[in-house]
């Protein structure tokens, strides 16, 4: 088992479950789009933030998006990092059909695929070092690479997410903090040329 110092947030049950199995680490649940009304448990949310951070751990499909884009608007920044689970199809094995984009959500992901979502993230994990630092890719370098703000970048974009098996859900913004988070500028660039041969 796996100790990290962050507190991961989830969307349900079933999600603190899987992870519970996997990392030693709080894990504290949004009870899906009940986060949006239970000031509560927000305001338990912030409180643990300041004081051990927050890993934001939701589904790759559109509603894991709003609740993350909602705490997002909710905490401050400084104390958050954001775990990205990749675009899986396929169904949790408790269910007996798919969900609506027919994702599999954190609970359907095996264990290395969790951990490595979380070590992307920068969790702070026991007995590893942390990652070093690179060079910060910023928004002109988007633009430069024409990830956005030009005819195409959508499709760019897309085809960028694609490769890096990041959620289709992905605004720039966000796709911006996850390339900063895995990669540097110069990795990037010859991930680009990649795509555009």
């Amino acid at each position: 088992m796996v100790r990290i110092k962050e507190t991961i947030v989830v969307e349900g049950r079933y999600d603190k479950n899987t992870l519970s199995q996997i990392v030693d680490a709080p894990i504290l649940e949004t009870s899906g789009f009940g986060i949006m009304k239970d000031k509560q448990n927000l305001d338990l949310l912030r409180r643990v933030a300041k004081v051990r951070g927050l890993i934001v751990f939701t589904d790759s499909d559109g509603a894991g998006f709003v609740i993350r884009n909602f705490l997002k608007g909710a905490i401050p920044s400084q104390y958050m990092k954001h775990a990205y689970i990749p675009d899986i199809y396929g169904k949790e094995k408790r269910k007996s059909a798919p969900g609506k984009e027919g994702k599999l959500g954190v609970e359907g992901m095996t264990p290395e695929i969790i951990l490595d979502a979380l070590r992307r993230a920068g969790a702070t994990i026991e007995g590893e070092s942390a990652v070093r630092a690179r060079q910060e890719i910023t928004k002109q370098d988007l633009f430069a690479l024409g990830l956005s703000g030009c005819a195409g970048s959508d499709q760019r974009r897309k085809a960028l997410m694609k490769k890096l098996n990041l959620p289709e859900h992905m605004s720039a913004n966000a796709l911006l903090q996850a390339l900063n988070m895995l990669y540097g500028i110069e990795e990037l660039k010859k991930m680009m040329e990649q795509i555009d041969d």
